[in-house]
């Protein structure tokens, strides 16, 4: 109650209608943040709280990076916006140059949004006119999984699978159906990285999908590597590259949905490359700023590029585009990002601190109503048995409970998620699990 009482004289929390928020409960009892540096925030109160999950799994680079936020001020002053529609500056070639250079070999162009939404959605576009200008316009479906997650504008919910994101918007959504997940927490609890099992999820592609719909009629299949929002699921071992194989051999395009796993999470530039499985199209976003300013884009392949460079009517290839993408700001922002990401070799040591990790997510086995534990590099999730008649409510109040004692954890159903910025050290890993296990142990 202290930030409340700091922040309501001068705050009036009315006029804002927060997102993804129960907006009466925080209005009522709000966690404000006033700055933020390196691992911490600091509340209005002057409180400071660990933060566990890179804030919404985007700052790697930790918060308030001086090359990152000086970049972003000096870009502010020289040139505030330009447009990308018939126009230019130089820094956003140089964005997508660095960006390109660091991707799966042959996904080597890069399309500017300003959010993984949008991404997603642009990538989603840029199936159905590839598909149209091969001559194949009959492939208008998407075929998305259970408990992915991408994003919330309409083409991103109709490929997702979590309920509560679809279900008020169910009538106006595209052509979508859906694998299963590839949670199965009776047969592979507790396992530590990608399952040596159930790989044969994947079949159900070509065993059940395909002949329900026929190929000729699916434009796309869009996976995340590993499943974020939807609970931190990692594919079993050999499950995308399944995926992959059974796409080429039906000429449908594989997107995967990168925006969580993007730059450095499994100690790779890409899940794609950690995993060794090459997409038609790559979408990204939080970790290419580190969060500091919103941008996202889509990775295509040189076969999805150079069919709308030479089948394409002359003039504007792609009726698609939004006022900021690749916005100064934003631009000098990712470069910076990937200059710092490179001089403080942030991917390689996830490599070197994900064993510690994986340990500490581990170490919650035994715990009280835990009743599993996964992770892959440097993501991780302990999940709780639901209590009676009220799933999630036991992962929320261990939420609510971590943050009052300085640790910040995301809910997710009856989950905790664990994704901190790849610069964490031994000791900010040991204060989070040991104020999560404490939590758990005390939630009833």
């Amino acid at each position: 109650m202290n930030d409340l009482h700091t922040a309501r004289p001068t705050l009036d929390f009315e006029p804002y209608w927060m997102p993804f928020t129960s907006n009466r409960t925080f209005k009522h009892s709000p966690r404000l943040v006033a700055s933020a540096q390196g691992m911490h925030f600091t509340t209005v109160a002057g409180k400071r709280v660990l933060d566990g999950l890179a804030t919404l799994w985007c700052v790697n680079a930790g918060h308030c990076h001086p090359r990152i936020a000086g970049a972003i001020a000096a870009q502010a002053a020289k040139l505030d916006f330009c447009s990308s529609f018939s126009l230019g500056h130089p820094l956003a070639f140089e964005a997508a140059r660095r960006i390109a250079a660091i991707a799966p070999e042959g996904l080597d162009h890069v399309f500017f949004t300003n959010s993984g939404s949008e991404a997603v959605d642009t990538a989603l576009k840029m199936a159905l006119a590839y598909h149209r200008l091969r001559g194949e316009g009959s492939r208008t479906r998407f075929i998305g999984r259970e408990r992915g997650y991408h994003g919330v504008n309409l083409g991103g919910i109709s490929v997702s699978g979590v309920p509560a994101n679809r279900k008020a918007f169910g009538g106006n959504l595209l052509a979508a159906d859906h694998l299963r997940h590839t949670h199965d927490p009776a047969a592979r609890a507790f396992v530590r990285g990608a399952a040596s099992t159930g790989a044969d999820l994947a079949d159900e592609l070509e065993s059940r999908i395909i002949p329900l719909h026929d190929a000729s009629n699916i434009a796309a299949v869009i996976v995340e590597p590993v499943a974020g929002a939807g609970g931190v699921l990692v594919p079993p071992a050999g499950y995308l590259q399944r995926l992959r194989e059974i796409c080429t051999k039906h000429g449908i395009l594989l997107i995967f949905d990168e925006v969580i796993t993007g730059f450095g999470r499994l100690g790779r530039p890409f899940a794609s490359q950690f995993f060794g499985v090459m997409p038609d199209l790559v979408t990204f976003a939080k970790g290419v700023t580190s969060g500091s300013v919103p941008l996202g884009g889509v990775l295509a392949s040189r076969a999805v590029y150079d069919m709308f460079m030479n089948a394409a009517a002359p003039g504007i290839e792609l009726f698609h585009g939004y006022t900021y993408s690749g916005h100064p700001l934003a631009a000098a922002a990712c470069v910076a990002t990937l200059d710092t990401y490179a001089e403080e070799t942030l991917f390689e040591r996830v490599n070197e601190i994900a064993p510690y990790f994986e340990d500490g997510v581990h170490s919650m086995k035994g715990l009280p109503h835990v009743v599993d534990c996964r992770n892959l590099k440097l993501i991780g999730a302990v999940e709780l048995a639901p209590r009676p008649g009220a799933p999630g409510a036991r992962a929320l109040e261990v939420f609510a409970r971590a943050w009052d004692r300085g640790v910040y954890v995301r809910p997710i159903g009856d989950s905790i998620a664990f994704c901190p910025p790849l610069i964490v050290e031994r000791r900010h890993l040991d204060e989070m699990f040991g104020v999560v296990a404490q939590t758990i142990r005390e939630v009833q």
